[in-house]
C-alpha cells in the first residue's frame, strides 16, 4: 500500500503510516532543514526538498493508495498571521488538492492546527473542503488531541480524510475507546537510568 507524503516535515506522520503497513514511497517538503532526520529516519523514501509549487504532477508517483501531509499551519495558527488561504502558505492547501486531483488516490489524510476551525476561517475551510468534495471524496473533519492516544502531550489537531466516492469504505471515525492519559514522566520518567 504505497502512499505519497506532502509538507512531510521531519516524517511524524509518514512514521505513524509506516507502523501501520503503509510505504511512504515518495515525500516532498520545502525545508532544507529536515533532509537528514528524514532520510535517516525513512531511508527508503524518495525525498525531495523543493516547493510543491515547482513540481509537476506528473513528476510524482502514480502507483498510490493514498496522499498524506500537513499544509503549512502558521496562517491558520492563534500564534501565526492568522490570513488563512490569503497568505501564501495558507494558499499551499490548493497545491495539495492539485496534486489529489491528479493522482486520484483511493483515500488522503490532511493534518492541520485546531485554529483552521475558527469563525474566522470558516469560508476558507468550507472553499477547501468544497474542492475536495469536487475532487471526488467523501470528506470527514474531526478535531484530534493526541493525548487521548497515550501521547503524553496536549496536542490538537485537525485531521480531514476523504475516500473517493463510490469506494464502499467505511466514513472515517475516531476510535470509540479514548486511551488512558500518560504524563512525560509515564513516557520517559526512567531515562535517567539509561547509562550513556
Amino acid at each position: 500500500m504505497n502512499v505519497i507524503s506532502l509538507f512531510c516535515g521531519c516524517g511524524g506522520l509518514d512514521r505513524g503510516f509506516e507502523n501501520a503497513g503503509f510505504n511512504v514511497i515518495w515525500a516532498n517538503d520545502n525545508d532544507k532543514n529536515i533532509k537528514e532526520t528524514y532520510e535517516l529516519n525513512h531511508p527508503k523514501t524518495e525525498l525531495h526538498i523543493n516547493s510543491i509549487s515547482n513540481i509537476k504532477s506528473g513528476d510524482i508517483p502514480d502507483d498510490i493508495v493514498g496522499l498524506i501531509g500537513g499544509p503549512p499551519c502558521q496562517s491558520w495558527s492563534a500564534a501565526g498571521n492568522g490570513l488563512g488561504i490569503d497568505d501564501p502558505r495558507g494558499a499551499l492547501f490548493y497545491e495539495y488538492i492539485r496534486v489529489l486531483k491528479d493522482k486520484k488516490p483511493l483515500f488522503f489524510l490532511a493534518e492541520n492546527v485546531k485554529g483552521i476551525l475558527s469563525k474566522k476561517h470558516e469560508k476558507s475551510l468550507n472553499k477547501i473542503i468544497n474542492l475536495l468534495d469536487d475532487a471526488g471524496y467523501e470528506i470527514s473533519v474531526e478535531l484530534v488531541n493526541s493525548a487521548n492516544y497515550e501521547v503524553p502531550q496536549k496536542r490538537e489537531r485537525v485531521i480531514i480524510v476523504g475516500y473517493r466516492k463510490k469506494s464502499l469504505l467505511p466514513k472515517f471515525k475516531l476510535p470509540n475507546k479514548i486511551l488512558p492519559r500518560i504524563t512525560v514522566r509515564d513516557a520517559i520518567g526512567d531515562l535517567h537510568k539509561i547509562k550513556p
